[in-house]
């Protein structure tokens, strides 16, 4: 009897613990369903064997150059893109002040556009033209409605924001639009929105299968083309026949009774998405477009390359006496350039000695790094320059008093600084400056035995005499410079922290710089500025406020009709303006001789490069 009743026992328990457990279920899965439908079941939709328009295939580049495809989400690529950026730019402290923004622009040859590095909220609303560049609108057929009012100023509200956002890239984008014939594409993609807006809620209603059957197709047909066509010319030729179809499909949903929060739901889904697709595409246009100014291009590469072989394979004959003396008399006119670029320099210099009324008189001393030394020295010995002598020093051959033996010295490049205020009562102002970097403390040292010398960027242009520089009376100041009253150093008190600023003190630009050596020596301005270095240790942006601070009272403000700066960002300038300039600066992302470069402004640089040497022609640079 025992045996006869545990077995009964043990299927009673057996039958008890079924029950409960379909208890639990019972109460289980409706909460599960109902916890899945509020944290992603509403975002049902159909599926297609293509890809959808929030998945970008992006081609990345690892640390080795090795390159891979992934299929990513925007979010994913977006981030990449983001990490990419801020390896080419500083991040500020945030502390730096709401209305002030700097950014760091470029190094001055190898370019290197940096973006504005404060926290997107606390940036105050800039726009780069610098005065003309805002005045330059682009002509449009609006009447004197107040929404035609509003919407220009949408318009210039997302020019700005695009600039704060994106640097220079907005204007150069502005300027080089062109007209694509896309009339039928960006049809179809509108008829695609609303046809992805309406499928989920046909597809929800089991008497509409035919219409949601239809429409899936329709919508399959319609991605596949514009995964692969940009333009109307790219589309195939039956899709006249595919437009009609589409819109019948449409129009019939709409004539079906569907619930209109689902529709509304879909489209505010489909805006987002939209919207962080265009913003994940502007990032990735404003990236590409910061490493095309940052890198060298391959002429200029291959010219290097090609002058460096030549060096080693025909070396020049080494400077004879003469030359040397005078690389060391200091009643001659010495000008000093820092630079590795090779071009650059040689159109200064040929521009230089071009206007100059006694170009026997001129010495230009270019000051370059180890890599370029020996293209530059092939270059210099090759090409004359009138009566002028020429000398290519390498900055890391030096061995400088302050510094040990064992330590080797790097060029540094001139650097910009984007410098941005927002008004409360006006409009925004913004201005590239241009500063010393830290080679130009060693001034010098590097030359021990010269009283006065003409300091000259790479990315200049002289047409006119230089020669009356020498004659300037200083007043015992430093730095003969050409001021930027727009910006004072009082409005930057906030990067200074607790150091004491003049009031009426402007900041100052490089470019074309009348340096006093002795007066130099006398106040220390080099162990002023390594001070300040020192104090502010890694901090962003140390040039500019280490130069702004380091010559405070020693600035002598030349004529603005010396240089005429903003050519390689301001495409408001005038054209007789650029021809009637003393000095051209072609400040600013778009170089000269980058292909970004402002083609007005090129012309004037162009033309004094030699087109019939044989090492540009071998590497095609024209």
């Amino acid at each position: 009897m025992k045996g006869g009743i545990l077995p009964a026992k043990r299927r009673w328990k057996g039958l008890v613990i079924a029950v409960l457990g379909l208890v639990l279920l019972s109460l289980l899965v409706p909460l599960v369903f109902l916890l899945g439908l509020h944290n992603g079941f509403h975002s049902s939709g159909y599926t297609t064997p293509q890809h959808s328009s929030a998945s970008v295939g992006l081609r990345i580049y690892g640390r080795h150059g090795t390159p891979k495809i992934e299929n990513q989400s925007e979010d994913d690529e977006s981030t990449h893109v983001d990490d990419l950026m801020q390896r080419l730019e500083p991040t500020f402290p945030k502390d730096f002040g709401e209305n002030i923004v700097v950014g760091k622009a470029e190094n001055k040859t190898a370019g290197f556009p940096l973006l504005d590095g404060l926290p997107k909220e606390r940036l105050g609303v800039n726009s780069t033209g610098v005065g003309d560049l805002g005045k330059k609108k682009q002509s449009t057929d609006v009447g004197s409605t107040p929404g035609a009012t509003e919407n220009i100023r949408d318009i210039d509200e997302g020019e700005k924001l695009c600039e704060l956002k994106f640097g220079s890239y907005c204007l150069w984008r502005r300027n080089h639009k062109e007209k694509v014939n896309d009339f039928t594409v960006r049809k179809m993609k509108d008829l695609l929105y609303v046809a992805r807006a309406y499928y989920p809620s046909i597809a929800k209603l089991p008497a509409l299968d035919k219409l949601s059957h239809e429409m899936k197709q329709n919508i399959q047909d319609f991605e596949r083309v514009l995964s692969v066509t940009t333009v109307d010319k790219d589309l195939p030729p039956l899709i006249d026949q595919k437009l009609p179809k589409m819109e019948a499909v449409i129009a019939q949903a709409k004539a079906c009774r569907v619930d209109c929060s689902n529709v509304d739901k879909k489209f505010r889904q489909l805006v987002d998405l939209t919207e962080d697709e265009a913003t994940f595409h502007m990032r990735q246009s404003a990236f590409l477009y910061q490493l095309a100014v940052q890198t060298m291009p391959k002429s200029h590469h291959c010219l290097s390359m090609r002058l460096t072989v030549e060096y080693f394979r025909d070396p020049p004959p080494d400077i004879d006496q003469s030359l040397a003396e005078r690389h060391l008399n200091p009643d001659l006119h010495h000008f000093v350039i820092f630079s590795s670029n090779v071009l650059a320099s040689s159109a200064v210099i040929n521009s230089t000695v071009t206007h100059a009324k006694e170009s026997e008189n001129q010495v230009f001393h270019v000051v370059t790094d180890r890599q370029n030394y020996f293209a530059m020295k092939l270059w210099f010995s090759r090409n004359k320059y009138m009566e002028a002598t020429v000398e290519v020093l390498n900055i890391e051959d030096h061995k400088l008093e302050n510094n040990k033996a064992s330590t080797s010295i790097h060029l540094s490049l001139p650097e910009e600084y984007r410098v941005s205020f927002h008004k409360v009562d006006g409009p925004p102002t913004t201005e590239y400056l241009s500063v010393f970097s830290h080679s130009h403390y060693l001034l010098p040292e590097i030359f021990p035995s010269l009283k006065k010398v003409v300091v000259l960027d790479d990315d200049i242009i002289v047409q006119r005499d230089l020669s009356v520089l020498w004659g300037i009376n200083m007043d015992g100041k430093v730095n003969g410079a050409v001021q930027c009253c727009s910006v004072r150093l009082i409005q930057l008190q906030k990067l200074f922290a607790d150091k004491r600023l003049d009031e009426t003190s402007c900041a100052w630009m490089s470019g074309l710089n009348v340096i006093d050596l002795v007066r130099w020596k006398e106040q220390d301005i080099s162990g002023r500025y390594l001070k300040l270095v020192t104090e502010m240790n890694s901090e962003e942006a140390v040039a500019l406020r280490a130069s702004l601070l380091a010559f405070q009272g020693e600035l002598y403000a030349l004529d603005d009709k010396w240089v005429l700066s903003g050519l390689g960002h301001n495409y408001g300038v005038d054209i007789e303006t650029v021809k009637n300039a003393r000095v051209l600066h072609y400040n600013g992302n778009m170089k000269p001789w980058l292909e970004l470069g402002i083609r007005d402004y090129t012309v004037s640089w162009r033309k004094f490069l030699n087109q019939e040497n044989q090492f540009l022609s071998d590497c095609n640079i024209n």
